[in-house]
């Protein structure tokens, strides 16, 4: 958790992106020796970052050919650090400075986007190459080459430390809103491991969109995405239940939601409105979640809003799983004959054939449609594929429910 802010810090410290992660790397290696045996202080980010800095001065002196660099920064860094006992007060403003900071360098347009946003995910979000790699459906080499080969270019090009502004800002916008956009994904349904949900990257990505936020106000898809991780966001205490398994937005108790998380997204959705008359992705998605948050009960649900909300963000980002979601709202307006139609379509085209809600969604369609033996058969194959292992026993446990029911249908061998 309080990596990406040592690496934030280290970097404003030694000015390479690179040489920072290595830094935070050894303190953290050094907490794992200490800290068994001394127990945890009181302040374990400033308690790394102290440490990540005098090894910057240990490095600096041992390598003469970097006497220059150590003359510039070395009195700064040795002036900042009291004794390692007493700890450094880290403050939280220059926290989320550094960080939106360290965004903004690994975004710049001198690096192609998927590099741009797997070196912030890896840096920013914390997130392992093979959380990255699962998240972009890539091998997890490639991704480990593309964020070493990041660093090196920031490094070549010598990136300035800063949040850039005026036309140099808005270039990299789109970008950074990206990376905070799926480090909450991630965070709001994992990719992996065995928790569905991992809070803590929820929590950052918001703060940092926050933070954003109030740096560029004028955005109007900045607030958008607020927007949207402040609705999503609330449904985080009731999207799994007592034991850790998922439970689905039909079946949440919706007294669960946080009404202040609602109330901020309603806030958020209205400056995005405020400042632009034509909804941008995230501002539509954001109304999207508006919707659902709106209302006490799925079956108040404005099915038609949705459908013609996701429609307008099919046309602004054409997607198979825009697609695929507009499915899902299409069941509900039209029935589940109609989605299913537009499920096939897209099972048609083999885009999402390796994606497991693809058949989470059919199978759920066929169960309505009481077709249950080719359901069950839908979410084993959704099993098969989940990497997420919450999700992979919810369809398991869903494969079981149809083939129980296909046991009692008219001709099986089940049947009374």
């Amino acid at each position: 958790m309080e990596f990406p802010r040592v690496v934030a810090s280290l970097t404003r410290a030694v000015g390479d992106i690179g040489l920072a992660e290595e830094l935070a790397q050894e303190a953290l290696v050094d907490a794992l020796r200490q800290w068994p045996r001394d127990g945890t202080p009181q302040n374990p980010g400033g308690w790394l970052t102290t440490v990540g800095k005098r090894k910057a001065i240990d490095l600096f002196r041992r390598d003469r050919t970097l006497r220059a660099k150590y003359a510039e920064i070395g009195h700064e860094l040795e002036s900042s650090l009291g004794a390692i006992d007493d700890m450094i007060d880290l403050d939280p403003e220059r926290i989320d400075d550094d960080q939106l900071r360290l965004i903004f360098v690994a975004c710049h347009p001198v690096l192609p986007v998927p590099a741009r946003v797997a070196l912030t995910l890896r840096l920013v979000g914390g997130l392992s190459t093979t959380e990255i790699a699962r998240a972009y459906v890539v091998p997890e080499p490639t991704i480990a080459q593309r964020i070493v080969r990041a660093k090196k270019t920031i490094a070549n090009a010598g990136v300035p430390f800063e949040v850039p502004i005026g036309d140099d800002r808005a270039a990299r916008l789109g970008a950074v809103l990206e990376v905070i956009y799926l480090v909450f994904n991630e965070g709001y349904s994992a990719t992996a491991g065995d928790e569905w949900l991992r809070p803590e990257l929820c929590d950052e990505a918001l703060r940092l969109g926050r933070v954003l936020s109030g740096l560029a106000p004028g955005e109007a898809e900045v607030h958008g995405l607020v927007a949207l991780m402040e609705f999503q966001s609330s449904r985080l205490h009731a999207r799994v239940g007592p034991n850790g398994a998922p439970v689905l937005l039909h079946d949440q108790d919706r007294q669960l939601w946080d009404r202040l998380h609602i109330h901020r997204g309603e806030a958020a959705l209205r400056r995005a409105d405020g400042l632009s008359p034509a909804r941008g992705p995230y501002a539509l998605q954001a109304a999207i979640a508006a919707c659902h948050a709106r209302v006490f009960r799925p079956e108040e649900t404005d099915w038609d809003s949705l459908v013609g909300l996701y429609t307008e963000l099919a046309r602004l980002t054409p997607s198979p799983v825009v697609e695929l979601n507009r499915a899902v709202v299409v069941s509900r307006a039209l029935g589940p004959e109609a989605a299913l139609d537009l499920v096939d379509l897209i099972v048609a085209t083999r885009t999402l054939e390796r994606y497991h809600l693809l058949y989470s969604v059919r199978g759920d369609l066929l169960d309505q449609l009481g077709r249950h033996a080719e359901a069950a058969g839908e979410f084993e194959r959704a099993a098969a594929l989940a990497q997420n292992e919450p999700e992979r026993a919810l369809s398991t446990a869903r494969a079981g429910e149809s083939r129980a029911r296909a046991a009692t249908e008219p001709g099986s061998l089940g049947a009374p």
